[in-house]
């Protein structure tokens, strides 16, 4: 079982996006959980590689709270990441975002995200290592 602290502090991120009628892409960054008031300010930073179109700088932003309720950056509810493994969900009209997290060989884990609407359709799986400092 989990519980916020658990994320606290910096982890390597590698994530695969495959669409359904083709194409993929690629990003590998840094994650870091920062504690923030009763909750984290979750931040990724990295390099999304798209085949064909080159390399992009990347960052995006969600807070976490205590109860692992996920918020975007603008303070709407997201989902919430169930404390051990399991699924989630966030319905982002017209679209459903069905997520399952795998805590199985913690600290190592992921995320798998399949979402699916009338303009998307993709699989999206995020890979998280610890990352120690020297």
């Amino acid at each position: 079982m989990r519980d916020l602290t658990d994320f606290l502090g910096t982890w390597g991120l590698q994530r695969d996006i495959q669409h359904q009628g083709g194409g993929s892409a690629a990003f590998v960054g840094q994650a870091e959980w920062i504690a923030q008031d009763d909750g984290a300010l979750y931040i990724e930073r990295g390099e999304l590689q798209i085949p064909g179109q080159g390399a992009f700088q990347s960052e995006r932003q969600y807070r976490w709270g205590a109860d692992l309720r996920v918020y975007f950056s603008d303070g709407r509810y997201f989902h919430r990441v169930p404390s051990e493994g399991g699924e989630s969900a966030h319905w982002c009209d017209p679209d459903q975002y069905d997520a399952s997290y795998d805590f199985e060989n913690w600290p190592q884990w992921s995320c798998r995200w399949q979402v699916k609407g009338p303009r998307k359709d993709y699989v999206m799986i995020s890979r998280y290592q610890p990352q120690t400092t020297a």
